[in-house]
């Protein structure tokens, strides 16, 4: 991106608002019930931060770097600095963008990115950290895409956002079309089989959505966009955008990253290297 085009970018973000989302899909503002804090610079080997995914048990963080950067998972501290790292050379990152992880045997690698909406070949990986050979491939498709690539007026066929929630995997668009249509969820089981996604729910929001993630408790789904973090209540034991509670503006550049560390509590990454936590006052 240009000088000028990330001066635009940028302009664009700190400008955001969250008043059309608060009028049309009935979230409350919630920026002063949450405190933003930067923590922490990601080590420069992580040099394009794409994912994110909190290990508890060590107080760490599993991220990665954006498509063509090295098929290697990076753990690094709360503050950034770098852990260890995990060499994937049996994986090919074509366009890695997003991570979630299911336990402590299996992290979920979204090699989803799709801005052109014209990929056949979209994957997510599981790997066990223990046994990085030992991986399995789950391919998936777009029931409802009919051309490669889509129409502009229905680019709705790409995903950044990607969490687990028991037995099943979760996306959600990222959504490039023009003019803007609701953003999609879909469901898939979280194991081998090509799955034919077709959306479950659906919500307006007006940024296209680079990440997502759920609370440890499942009862909390946020969903980040450039410049905001949209939260979900979750009832019933079911997966869905049917509670929308708050949408809290923060306006910290291209973030593509974020990570439940506890129930009420967020990190959040850039691609240039920043890490924010979001604190629930």
């Amino acid at each position: 991106m240009t000088s000028f085009l990330l001066f635009l970018f940028s302009l664009k973000v700190a400008l955001c608002s969250c008043h059309s989302e608060n009028k049309r899909s009935g979230f409350r503002s919630g920026r002063t019930q949450y405190a933003v804090s930067r923590v922490g610079q990601l080590a420069p080997v992580v040099n394009e931060s794409s994912g994110l995914s909190y290990r508890a048990g060590r107080n760490t963080f599993w991220t990665h770097n954006d498509s063509g950067g090295r098929p290697t998972l990076y753990e690094v501290s709360r503050d950034g600095s770098l852990v260890d790292s995990l060499p994937l050379p049996m994986l090919k990152n074509r366009d890695w963008e997003a991570l979630t992880s299911q336990d402590t045997t299996a992290v979920f690698i979204g090699d989803i990115g799709n801005n052109a909406n014209a990929r056949t070949d979209l994957r997510i990986y599981r790997v066990d950290p223990k046994q990085p050979n030992d991986f399995q491939s789950i391919p998936f498709h777009y029931a409802r895409q009919k051309s490669f690539p889509a129409s502009k007026d229905t680019r709705n066929f790409d995903s950044e956002a990607l969490f687990a929630a028991k037995d099943s995997l979760y996306l959600i668009s990222k959504n490039r079309s023009q003019p803007r249509r609701p953003v999609n969820l879909y469901g898939m089981p979280a194991q081998g089989g090509d799955h034919p996604l077709v959306p479950t729910d659906s919500i307006f929001l007006n940024r296209m959505v680079t990440d997502a993630a759920l609370s440890p408790d499942g009862q909390t789904l946020a969903v980040l966009t450039y410049g905001k973090i949209f939260l979900f209540e979750q009832k019933n034991n079911r997966i869905d955008f049917q509670h929308p509670t708050r949408c809290l503006r923060i306006p910290r550049g291209q973030t593509e990253g974020l990570a439940f560390v506890n129930n009420t509590d967020l990190v959040m990454t850039n691609e240039r290297g920043r890490m924010y936590l979001i604190r629930r006052k």
